[in-house]
Formats: C-alpha cells, structure tokens, sequence
C-alpha cells in the first residue's frame, strides 16, 4: 500500500510549516470554534498575499504568524 501525503497539509501552517491547531478542519467534535472566529482578529491583506497560491483556500495560517503580523501593523508609522 503506498500514502501519500496531502500537500499543503491543511493542518499546518504555510507560511512557518507549525501546526495551525485549527479546529475547523482537525477536530474531531465540530461543534468547537477555532481561534479564527474570533470576530476581533483580523487578517491583513499582506499577510493573505503571502500565502503561496497552491496553499491557498486549503491550510490555514497559524494563530502566531497572524499576531505577529498584527504586531508588525502595528509598529508600522502611519503615513
């Protein structure tokens, strides 16, 4: 028997390759929230555009690449 491995793997990262605990796809009880639900937490459009194209739409970013994006927004002057 030969397994293959799902490339992206939807379970990590692909942005850092860490896991991305998101339970909206690894959970076996549905009825949890992912942190992503948070209705406070953003996802800027640079962090988004960094996601390489065959990953997108199919693994979900981390919860510590999208704070330290956040963070890095934050920092950043305001023009």
């Amino acid at each position: 028997m030969h397994i293959t491995a799902i490339n992206p793997d939807p379970l990590r990262c692909p942005l850092c390759g860490q896991a991305n605990h998101c339970r909206n796809l690894g959970a076996q009880d549905s009825a949890q929230r992912c942190w992503c639900n948070d209705p406070a937490l953003r996802f800027p459009a640079a962090l988004l555009a960094r996601v390489p194209m065959a990953a997108r739409g199919k693994a979900c970013i981390c919860q510590a690449c999208v704070q330290a994006a956040a963070e890095a927004s934050a920092a950043a002057p305001t023009r």
